[in-house]
């Protein structure tokens, strides 16, 4: 287990730097197109940014709901465990 966690630590890290250069990377593209205008720059700017939030909303609220229809496993499988437990505790009785 600690071993999936140091490798998800540096796949997050990768990808964090991966998007930190990929937004510089850009930016420097912007800043130094002479065709572009400064508010076209900053409406590409802008657009990128709503994009990203809304990319980091998207995967948030799906990870919320596998996490929830995770729980909601655990917890019918937990129920049924107690049902077939009950179950045969009561058949021993007889």
């Amino acid at each position: 287990m600690e071993n999936a966690r140091s490798d998800n630590a540096m796949i997050m890290f990768f990808n964090g730097a991966a998007v930190v250069v990929a937004y510089g990377m850009l930016g420097l593209s912007l800043w130094l197109s002479p065709d572009v205008p400064l508010s076209t720059k900053g409406f590409w700017g802008i657009g990128i940014l709503m994009l990203t939030l809304a990319l980091v909303n998207f995967v948030k609220y799906r990870f919320d709901d596998r996490l929830s229809e995770d729980r909601i496993m655990r917890l019918e499988a937990a129920r049924n465990e107690k049902l077939l437990s009950d179950y045969v505790s009561s058949d021993k009785e007889i």
